[in-house]
């Protein structure tokens, strides 16, 4: 129940636009997904664990349904959901989409990304970051559990940030 909910905000919401281009003006970039950076494959299960993520509780692509142009993982904690994505969009791509919103700069790891939420999203319950990357963007995404929502969930930009110090090191530049 987690996981789909994870992938509503992490695909359909927060994202740049899961799936096929939809109208506009044809600018999106798109990138073949074997040259994309696959974080189910390319995340150890060392990383995993020591961002408080369980690595069994891994699923690949939005609900197990791969998206064209992206590759999706996520992963449970007890407290929270951790979804990498990797698309061959850009950080301009994400800023100009509607209902992104509250752009700013942050730096995890040493990494310099963009930090953002999505209009209408309550600010205590998820946060976004991405960063640029020769293959497009990466993007970083922590959701709250939603069986917890009565003992809510510390900031979890905080959580981002903390989780982010383990798993952006290993992301491709």
């Amino acid at each position: 129940m987690k996981r789909s909910v994870l992938v509503l905000v992490a695909c359909g919401l927060v994202a740049a636009g899961c799936g096929p281009e939809q109208g506009g003006s044809g600018g999106a970039t798109t990138t073949a997904a074997a040259a994309l950076f696959d974080p189910c494959t390319q995340i150890s299960e060392d990383v995993l664990r020591a961002a408080g993520v369980d690595p069994a509780s891994k699923v690949s692509g939005a609900g197990g349904v791969h998206q064209s142009g992206w590759e999706i993982c996520s992963w449970d904690a007890p407290e929270y959901s951790l979804a990498v994505l990797s698309t061959g969009r850009s950080v301009a791509e994400f800023e100009a989409k509607g209902g992104n919103v509250d752009f700013q700069d942050v730096t995890i790891a040493g990494r310099k990304g963009r930090q953002f939420r999505v209009e209408g999203a309550s600010k205590d319950r998820a946060c976004d970051v991405v960063f640029p990357a020769q293959q497009g963007v990466l993007q970083l995404n922590v959701l709250d559990n939603p069986i917890l929502y009565r003992s809510k969930l510390e900031d979890p930009c905080t959580v981002l940030a903390r989780v982010g110090e383990v798993v952006v090191p290993g992301l491709p530049r």
